[in-house]
Parts: C-alpha cells; structure tokens; sequence
C-alpha cells in the first residue's frame, strides 16, 4: 500500500478496508459502497464511477497514481460523476456481479474494474485499466471520462436501455435455471478428458499463459488418485506441482506461492501472495506427499509454512492475514522478490554465488521488463548437473545452497517489505485451518494442529452469531459484512476437520450449527443448490445488481462455495446418520451436475471433487 497525496482525508479515512484507506486522501471525492452515493447519483441525475481493487493489486496502485492522485482528472471525476471505491477482498459479492457485467460487455475482467453504473447500479460501459494517456491504441482514462460523461447526458436512452439489457441478460445466467442430470463415471471421465486436453505435459498446468495453480482441480485429481491409481493423473498431478514448485511461482527464497504465472512455464509470477492461494495448495503439497513421497513436495508444504508463519500469521491474537502486496511503490515490479547477480555477489561467498546461479538461472541478465537486471529465481537445473559443472559433491552443492538461500532471506528481511493486509477474513481463514490441518495429518506438525485450532476458536467466538450467522471482516478488532455463503461453508468444512484431527464432539456441534444456518438462510428450495447471498429482499434499498442472487458452482479461483458445501454435507451425513443432509447433498449434487459438464473440471474442481465423494463414498 502507498501513500496517497494531499492532505485533506474523503470518505474512505473511515473504513476498515486498507485498500480505501490507501485512498483516503486522493483529490477523487470517492464513496464507500453503499446507500449515500446510489441516493447522491439519482439526485444529481449522475453516473457513477466503480472502481473495484484491492491493496495487493499491481495495477490497481498504478492507475490510483496514475489517475486517481491526478488533480485535473478527479477535478473530471467530481464534476460528472459519483466515484464509488470498493474492495474486492472486502466484499466479493459485489465484485463477483460487476466482473460479470464488465466481462459480458467488453471481454475484460480483473483488477482494477472500471465501471460505469447508471444511479440505480446498472452497467452500461467499462473495462480494467486505462492509462493516463492514449497509448498502444488505448484511450486515455481521462478521454473516457469525458466520452462516457457525454454519452450519458446526450444519449441517456441508449446508455440506460444497454444497461437494462445487460442487467437482463446477467439474470437469466447468474445459475439458477439449472438442469439437472445423472452423476456417474460419465460426468467424471468427461471431467478428467477434459483436463488431460488442457494439460501442459512441458510445464505442467492448464492451458498456457497466464497459467494460474487451479488448486481446487489439484484436489479432485489428487482424491480420484487416491481411489483408482490411474497412471495418466499421476503424471498430470506430479508434473503441475513440480513445475510449480520449481517454477518463478514458488518464492525460492522465502516460501510461499505469488499469484499467478505471466508465462507458461512457471517463471515470472504476478507477485502479489495470497492466503486463499497459499491455503489452498499447502492442502495440495501435504497431500501429495503423502501419495507420493516425493521430497520436494514436503519442502514446498513447508516453505509455505514457514512464510505463513512468519508474514500472514498472527501468533498472539490468532488469524491469518490477507494477502501481502506485489511491490512497494507505483514504480517497482517485484523489487523485493527479485536479485541482481550483483546483490547475489554482495552477499554470498564466491562458492554460494556459483551454486545459487547454476541452481536458479541468475545472470546479469534476468526476467523482468522495468529492470533487466532483476532474476526471478527458479530451479533451472538439479543437484547432480551442478555438481557435474562445478565438480562438487551433491552434498557440497546442497550445503552451497542453504546457506546461500539463508544469507539472500537475511538480505530481503533488512529491506522495506511489500505491505501485508492484517484483516482477518473468514472464508480463507478457515482455509488455512484446513490446510494447517492437512499439514498435521500428513507431516506431524502438531504446531499446525494447534494454530489451526486456535484460528478456528477466533472465528468462532469472534465472528460467529447464531442470529446473523458468520461474519466476513475481523479488522481493527471489529466484525463487519454478513450474509456471504462461503465464509459459512468453509468455516463448516474447516470443523469437521479439526473434529476428525481431535475427535472433540463440539467441532462437529459448531459444524451443524453453521450448517444449519446456511441450510435456513441461503438454500434454494425449489431448485436446490446455495444462494450466494442471503436474501436481501427486506434489507431496505440495495443495487439493482445485489438483488440478483447467484448460485456458483465455479472456482474463482478458490473452491466453489457450492462444491465445498456438497463435501460438507456428505460428511455431516457420514458422521451423524442425519438423512436430511444426505438428502440435501443428493439435490445439490444433481441440480449442478449439467452445469459443471459444461464448465469442465478445470473451474470446477470443488464440485467435480464432491461429485467424485458422492459417487464413491
């Protein structure tokens, strides 16, 4: 996160988001969302202008330098529109409906969004990040200010009538006229066809760049593994998180996952690092290494421990951060996760520089654009070709080596570090305890088991009520933001884990408590499957597009809320004898069973894995 201009603080000084704070003292008189500036809109007969993003976000903190700190366009934005700035992490249902709606009218999607809304909230144009200028072909941000401005006073009719159609259009897609049809091998081996089509048998993964980790695909593979032993998924699964875990993805130096790769090969991430994604594949690295005893994959579980530990953990109050920044400021890419061969050499002995440079491909020419001289560093070649090169023993090169990474980690620690968000949100803070409880059932770290405990004893005394049920934001020791499906499915999935790691009946109480409630508040009784939201429907006035409740069924990229709640209730079924939760995972099951064969197994991972489970208990 980095500082703002000026010295006059806006709305955003008030909330609890560190992304709006960022912007509390931008020249742009940007809103929080909510009621004050939909009523502003229709009263000044203004659009507004969304802004989605998030404190991690690269380019998100470029056009916020770019355009939002640029006293000519917010004197633009002021003037003609009512700026509304929102967090994506804080409030996922609002992203989810505008990525949509910005996706469907001009194929884009991702962070920043903008969006412009008619003042009852509708779409009726927007993108992702436009620069300051006109660039490559590209509008100026400030060009489209003033086209969309004009556009709306002189051709209101248009714009409002592109709006409607949009809106119409989302609806009838948003999952709720579902089909529903046979869940048998069929469906599952279309899945696994499906995913040996994208498969990338070079690299690993699915599909090319930019090539994103799936780890909710990663588990179905991994559990449909356990069950039959089929050659094919062995080498899909151990050729992905091998790739990974030598690839540029991986923090070589200081564990942990970045968010995505640029390139097809593992190399060059987006740097931003992610609980959600951090928790997710810790599940995965743990869980193959127990299939495989593959060495670098419970080193892999254990760099991700070691960095969770040590930057998103809170020991004291229990929790795991969000998320830690790309970068420092508007100018750095990755700076503080890349080396030059000269920082290398400052700080490594000859030897430990030589090692380090073989092992990881570090020259004085390296990957990244701003800064040629900057490595990512991934594994380029292994112990015995070093040793080959060099004339060293493996024993040598791997002593080099740890103590070479040790001195690079003691470097990055004196450097200023890329800002971490402290919030504490429920849905990837159940994640984590699953995936530290993972780590437990399958390394023996019983320092896992009781983190995991500890977190899910916070969520549950902090941000569970048993009238609005789990809450989404733990920040400066306030809750805040209810009615999110996912924050109550995965806190139920993460109790039954901490029930079956320490037989403790009052996790499995807690689970069917939590359960119940999402059951009373979000289950659809005609069409079966879970809302995403509660019903708002008594809520007093809310944007035309939160009143479209969606059921999802996709990986975006964390497990589907869905697929996770149909695991949930096959096991409260197994552990209780209740039939209603059989019953219920039955309709669930079936009523996304055509929807996922047309997704494929690739975005629906969760739900193939709860198909897989269902089919064979």
């Amino acid at each position: 996160m980095y500082d703002s201009i000026g010295l006059t603080e806006n709305r955003l000084a008030r909330e609890a988001s560190a992304y709006l704070k960022g912007a509390a003292r931008q020249p742009v008189e940007w809103y929080p969302w909510g009621e004050d500036a939909f009523a502003k809109a229709k009263t000044e007969d203004k659009p507004i202008l969304l802004d989605i993003g998030a404190v991690w976000c690269h380019w998100c903190h470029v056009i916020d330098h770019e355009s939002y700190e640029d006293p000519e366009i917010a004197r633009i934005i002021n003037e003609r529109f009512v700026p509304v700035k929102v967090d994506r992490d804080e409030r996922p249902d609002v992203d989810a409906r505008y990525q949509s709606a910005v996706q469907a009218l001009s194929g884009q999607g991702g962070w920043p969004l903008t969006a412009f809304l008619t003042p009852d909230g509708k779409v009726f144009y927007g993108g992702t990040y436009f620069p300051p200028r006109d660039t490559f072909g590209r509008p100026s941000f400030r060009r489209i200010l003033m086209a969309v401005s004009d556009h709306y006073r002189k051709e209101r009719a248009d714009a409002i009538n592109t709006a409607e159609s949009l809106y119409q259009a989302l609806a009838e897609r948003r999952g709720l006229h579902l089909h529903e049809a046979d869940v048998n091998e069929v469906l599952l081996k279309g899945g696994i066809d499906g995913l040996k089509g994208e498969f990338d048998p070079v690299n690993g993964g699915f599909g090319g760049a930019p090539k994103f980790p799936h780890p909710g695909t990663m588990e179905f593979l991994l559990a449909r593994y356990h069950r039959t032993k089929e050659d094919g998924l062995r080498n899909v699964i151990n050729r992905t998180l091998t790739g990974m875990a030598k690839g540029g993805v991986y923090d070589q130096v200081g564990g942990g996952f970045h968010r995505y790769s640029t390139d097809a090969m593992w190399i060059v991430p987006h740097f931003e690092k992610m609980a959600y994604d951090n928790a997710a594949l810790l599940s995965n690295y743990s869980k193959a290494w127990a299939l495989f005893h593959d060495p670098l994959f419970k080193e892999t579980a254990e760099g991700i421990v070691r960095w969770t530990d040590e930057v998103l953990r809170d020991p004291a109050g229990g929790g795991f951060s969000a998320s830690q920044d790309a970068d420092v400021g508007p100018e750095d890419d990755g700076d503080y996760f890349t080396w030059t061969l000269k920082d290398v050499r400052e700080v490594c002995t000859t030897e430990e520089t030589t090692a380090l440079a073989w092992r990881y491909d570090i020259g004085e020419r390296g990957e990244m654009h701003h800064n040629p001289a900057k490595n990512v560093l991934y594994v380029d070649k292994d112990l015995p070709e070093i040793a080959k090169e060099t004339g060293w023993g493996t024993e040598k090169v791997d002593a080099l080596l740890r103590s070479g990474l040790e001195k690079l980690l003691a470097t990055r620690r004196g450097l200023k570090a890329p800002y971490v968000d402290t919030t504490v949100y429920t849905n990837w803070n159940a994640m984590y305890a699953t995936a530290y409880l993972d780590v437990y059932r399958h390394l023996g770290r019983e320092d896992c088991r009781d983190v995991a405990l500890q977190t899910l004893d916070l969520l549950w005394t902090k941000l569970w009520d048993p009238k609005q049920g789990m809450h989404h934001q733990w920040a400066g020791r306030a809750r805040r933001i209810t009615g999110l499906l996912d924050d109550h499915v995965q806190v139920a999935a993460a109790m039954l884990d901490a029930q079956e790691a320490t037989g403790d009946p009052r996790w499995l109480e807690r689970a069917e408590e939590v359960t119940r409630f999402a059951l009373a508040h979000f289950w659809d009784e005609r069409g079966g499957g879970f809302f995403d939201l509660m019903d708002t429907r008594d809520a007093g006035a809310i944007p035309a597009p939160l009143s479209l409740r969606r059921k999802p069924v996709e990986d975006s990229p964390s497990p589907s809320s869905n697929g996770v709640a149909g695991m949930v209730l096959q096991r409260l079924h197994h552990l209780t004898g209740n039939d209603e939760y059989r019953l219920r995972a039955d309709h669930l099951i079936r009523a996304f069973a055509g929807e996922a064969s047309r997704m494929g197994a690739i975005f629906g991972g969760a739900f193939f894995l709860a198909a897989e489970l269902w089919l064979h208990p």
